[in-house]
């Protein structure tokens, strides 16, 4: 079995991420709350306590909150991105000056919750479908700006990821087909456009046009909105030839049957838009 590697988050992608947030949490004044109640030579260490089970996903984006907002703050992982953990585990410790790790507590938590939940629902449907030859991808369909890291959260909780944006693969839907006159003018169209290392993915809803893109070639094709016997018959009449995604309709009740058809990838929105928080919290302790 080939082991998949997590991608690393580059440091400069991280840190241009949570400044932007630290910004907008410190807003005109800073942390007034902290200035107001504590003196500037307190120190304090805290933990970082997950009170429920799930996957880690994050914790650069926490460790680069604590360091943006003071270098002198000490962030020890006690845990790694990817790892399956239980309620009650610690997986992080802070110390430093006690204003400071307040102020960027809940920066750290809001990436480390988020990302965690997603990567934790994405394990649960990875799991649901463990025993074929599926795998579950995420969409495009992501929160503005946190794209890169959600995707980076679904690879951690055992899911793939679709194309990155508009400019990485060509995906004609159905829009892109009534605009361009039929399957097969998008699918020409789209060939010759493209250059030999973009692969080229089109969206049919029935069976003749899956046809006409066996007939006409793509590198893969997405079968929208198709129940698992219209799946059957589509991989049966595929034989292998071009890569099948299945999407629609996806959820944790239906990705078991859809995955048993046989097609290669089930691409859902809901790893990313639907992933409940992961419940982490921050316990301090004054040093």
């Amino acid at each position: 079995m080939t082991r998949v590697f997590l991608p690393e988050l580059p440091a400069l992608m991280v840190e241009d991420q949570v400044r932007a947030a630290l910004v907008e949490d410190l807003g005109r004044a800073g942390d007034i709350t902290s200035n107001a109640t504590i003196g500037p030579e307190r120190t304090a260490r805290a933990d970082m306590n997950c009170r429920e089970d799930g996957v880690i996903a994050g914790l650069p984006l926490a460790e680069a909150a604590f360091r943006l907002i003071e270098p002198a703050i000490e962030f020890k992982a006690l845990a790694a991105d990817g790892d399956r953990v239980k309620a009650g585990t610690r997986i992080a410790r802070i110390a430093g000056p006690a204003r400071a790790v307040l102020s960027a507590e809940r920066v750290a938590l809001n990436y480390l919750m988020h990302l965690s939940g997603v990567a934790t629902h994405t394990a649960r449907f990875a799991a649901a479908i463990a025993h074929t030859s599926a795998r579950v991808t995420c969409t495009r369909k992501t929160i503005p700006g946190l794209r890169a890291v959600e995707k980076y959260a679904v690879r951690c909780g055992g899911g793939s990821s679709h194309r990155f944006g508009l400019d990485d693969a060509i995906l004609i839907k159905d829009n892109h087909i009534a605009v361009a006159g039929g399957v097969a003018e998008a699918l020409r169209a789209a060939k010759a456009f493209a250059g030999h290392l973009v692969k080229v993915e089109i969206e049919v809803d029935t069976l003749e046009q899956f046809e006409i893109v066996l007939a006409e070639g793509a590198d893969v094709c997405l079968l929208d909105n198709m129940g698992p016997d219209l799946l059957r018959k589509a991989v049966a009449m595929n034989d292998g030839r071009i890569t099948l995604e299945a999407s629609g309709n996806v959820n944790l009740d239906t990705i078991k049957a859809i995955a048993e058809t046989g097609v290669d990838y089930i691409s859902t929105s809901k790893i990313t838009m639907a992933a409940p928080t992961l419940d982490i919290g921050l316990d301090i302790a004054i040093g």
